[in-house]
């Protein structure tokens, strides 16, 4: 039917004039509302849709591109208090790449999802200030560099626009800091430079963070600060004058509220902060002349923002003595992986990569059913070659030529499934552009683990013998973990093989990570129950070092539904694996320490303390306060608000809120003060007291026993479940019972195993007298 130009008024006072295709406007019109809206453009069968101009009543207006009625595609629009955005649009939200100048003259250009920045981005302020990096759902999130209009600049990582993660802070007086921060505070190990003192080459720091040789900003993959390359081992006493000055910067330049950095509105103006400002310039300036003759270098330990233990050494020692960032600690391989180093390790990574996008795109557009005992069977695999040129069904690569094989593909797609584990995240953590990253293995296995960039993910090489075992459980753990939502057990997404084009095989296994918080963990521990050789070096202890069962010198009491549930699930997961006879499994456990606000008042003087005192882990524990007159609180349980938490499943949690006694048997949230609001569940943000037994001299051993009580929030699952009480550990047991004692090795009989394991359990966490 040919269109027409016609003029027409409605009854209810609409008034259209232009183009009709039948009774529907199509082609060129415009069209007036009674309420003084007005649209002037094209139409298609009734709907807006082509380019045209929308203009309000309020005097806003909007011109670019429409669909179906929607503001869909690239368009402008300027509202009445002079904010304009100019960008893509997908059904009347912003999304894709645009640029918005506020009314505040604050200006964002970068990409936009669902109306919320999101991706990579820049946000300047008005007053100078300026961000450039990565941003998730309007906050910064992710690689990115501030920088102050006071000079000031911070370059490193964010998690929901707080500093968190490792970083680099340039003061504008010249001074450096290098370490990590946890939701905005500086938290854990970092070396400080003052302004005048020798620094390493800040070329390669610049590469690492994202720059390029000519100072410009680079999104990077790269993510670990390596602070022991940064560390010397000699140790001297403190400055008490710096330190005056170090709790002055902490106490007024460490923290902003979360609503400084959320952009999806113009964000409230901040002021410039750190040694830059006027009182830290004027406590500092008596330091600066010593400086100058006498240049020094501070390593310093932070927990949630409070100073707990510094070292001061030359800066003349410490840039002989600092390496460039080393992104992963050399590793020890067993045989089956010793080959791979440089560029071979690289290409394993990019293979795995390749084959994971590859496994989860082909099956996930097949149509959800039950799984079948055909799915478990030899049968079920998914096989394909990658030469590196591509092939009909491959693209082409930069790695090397290698062999997939992906091991039965639906049980694992209805087990992420379970998990409420989105397909599309999931490939996106793994095989993103920000690639994996190498880490070292806590244990004794030789295997390689990788860490997906978010640390969602890790990945871990197995032995043939343990892919076996673990394809042969695969039946009873997806019965198991659909039964029980709570289990502590690790959780399983995917097992491959690569097949390189000289014959090598490795095998991977795709995990959740147990430690993916928002909280720094603090101290980790790898529990057997087991005593003989279970315990670590001091001299091989670190920041991140996973520590033993005679490492462990606490005992943690829970609210009494938190223990119940706790122990109920430890029994059931014991069971399950006692069934299948494997043993060697540990609880792999992490603490997240609450440092009490009066911390920096009573830090114990340093020439009090023994050089081995203060280079010892323990430096926590002997900086705590030994005898507070109030004991702090750090940590507050409320009742469960969903509205108020994170509610989505995360690659470790999966089960239902936990109750609490302590709030009338209701589901619980956990506060800490100051830093968030976390849903609790079994393994997850558990509150606990870390008793830590105190040590006493012989004469005193009849008085009462003294204890330290920390708050901690708990961390915790099941690993390391893939050693089958095989010939090969009878053997052992049979060898190593004749040397010591047979209860306290970790060979021993399943049934005996899951035993002990309990018991030992039971003693670490103990029910409240």
């Amino acid at each position: 039917m040919e269109t027409r130009p016609v003029e027409r008024e409605f009854s209810n006072g609409d008034v259209y004039s232009g183009q009709l295709k039948g009774t529907l406007p199509h082609g060129k019109g415009k069209y007036a509302w009674p309420d003084g809206i007005v649209y002037e453009g094209d139409w298609e069968e009734g709907k807006i849709s082509g380019r045209g101009k929308l203009m309000w009543s309020s005097g806003a207006k909007y011109e670019g591109d429409f669909s179906g009625g929607y503001l869909h595609g690239f368009g402008t629009l300027t509202l009445p208090d002079g904010s304009v955005y100019a960008g893509a649009w997908r059904m009347n939200v912003r999304h894709g790449l645009g640029r918005k100048e506020y009314c505040n003259s604050d200006v964002y250009d970068g990409s936009w999802r669902e109306g919320l920045q999101d991706g990579s981005g820049s946000y300047s302020w008005y007053n100078g200030n300026r961000f450039i990096g990565n941003w998730k759902k309007g906050k910064m999130s992710g690689r990115g560099v501030m920088s102050w209009a006071n000079g000031d600049l911070f370059n490193g990582f964010w998690l929901n626009g707080l500093r968190h993660g490792s970083g680099v802070y340039k003061y504008a007086d010249g001074g450096f800091y290098f370490g990590t921060w946890s939701r905005g505070l500086k938290d854990g190990s970092g070396v400080f430079y003052p302004a005048g003192s020798k620094h390493p080459s800040l070329k390669k720091w610049h590469r690492h963070f994202g720059y390029d040789d000519t100072g410009n900003f680079l999104l990077s993959h790269n993510s670990t600060i390596n602070i022991d390359d940064l560390r010397t081992s000699k140790a001297v006493s403190r400055s008490l004058s710096e330190l005056t000055t170090t709790s002055v910067l902490t106490r007024t330049s460490e923290r902003y509220p979360d609503d400084y950095w959320s952009t999806s509105d113009p964000p409230r103006n901040f002021l410039h902060h750190g040694p830059s400002s006027k009182s830290a310039r004027s406590v500092d300036s008596g330091q600066s002349e010593i400086r100058d003759k006498n240049p020094i270098v501070f390593e310093r330990e932070y927990m949630q923002g409070v100073l707990i233990k510094e070292r001061i050494m030359s800066s003349i020692d410490m840039s002989h003595r600092a390496r460039p960032l080393n992104l992963t600690k050399e590793v020890t391989v067993s045989a089956c992986v010793s080959f791979l180093g440089g560029k071979w390790n690289h290409y394993l990574m990019l293979n795995l990569q390749l084959g994971i996008r590859y496994t989860v795109g082909k099956i996930t557009p097949v149509p959800p059913r039950e799984v079948r005992a055909s799915d478990f069977s030899e049968r079920a695999r998914i096989m394909m070659f990658f030469p590196r040129n591509g092939s009909q069904y491959t693209p082409p690569h930069k790695s090397i030529d290698f062999d997939w094989k992906d091991y039965c593909p639906m049980v694992f797609r209805n087990l992420r499934e379970m998990f409420k584990l989105d397909a599309a995240d999931y490939m996106m953590s793994i095989c993103g552009d920000d690639g994996l990253r190498e880490i070292s293995s806590p244990g004794k296995s030789g295997s390689i683990f990788y860490l997906s960039h978010d640390d969602r993910f890790v990945i871990k090489t197995l032995k043939r013998s343990e892919l076996k075992v673990l394809l042969r459980m695969l039946p009873r753990y997806y019965e198991h973990v659909g039964n029980y939502e709570n289990t502590l057990i690790t959780k399983f997404f995917g097992v491959h093989r690569i097949k390189l084009k000289w014959g090598k095989k490795v095998r991977f296994v795709v995990m959740g990570n147990m430690f993916c918080t928002e909280l720094k963990i603090h101290r980790r521990y790898d529990l057997k129950g087991s005593t003989q050789g279970r315990f670590t070096a001091k001299n091989k202890i670190g920041e991140k070092t996973t520590m033993k069962d005679l490492d462990l010198a606490y005992e943690f009491q829970m609210d009494k539904l938190l223990r119940e549930a706790l122990f109920k699930q430890i029994i059931l997961d014991c069971s399950f694996l006692e069934s299948l006879q494997i043993l060697d499994y540990s609880l792999l456990l992490g603490l997240h320490f609450r440092a009490p606000d009066p911390l920096t008042d009573i830090l114990e003087p340093p020439n009090e303390m023994s050089d081995q005192e203060s280079d010892s882990i323990a430096s926590v524990d002997v900086s705590l306060p030994r005898e507070p007159a109030i004991p702090p609180k750090g940590l507050l349980m409320v009742t469960h608000e969903p509205n108020s938490v994170n509610t989505a499943p995360g690659p470790h949690i999966r089960g239902s809120t936990l109750r609490a006694f302590s709030v009338g048997e209701q589901e619980v949230d956990l506060i800490l003060p100051g830093t968030a609001r976390l849903r609790v569940q079994l393994g997850v943000n558990m509150p606990a007291q870390a008793h830590h037994k105190l040590r006493q001299d012989k004469e005193e051993s009849g008085t009462v026993e003294l204890f330290e009580v920390y708050d901690v929030v708990v961390y915790m699952g099941i690993i390391d479940i893939l050693q089958e009480y095989n010939m090969k550990k009878k053997v052992e047991h049979t060898c190593k019972s004749m040397k010591y004692d047979p209860m306290t090795i970790s060979a021993i009989e399943p049934t005996l195993y899951s035993k002990r394991f309990i018991d030992f359990l039971l003693k670490v966490f103990p029910e409240k007298a």
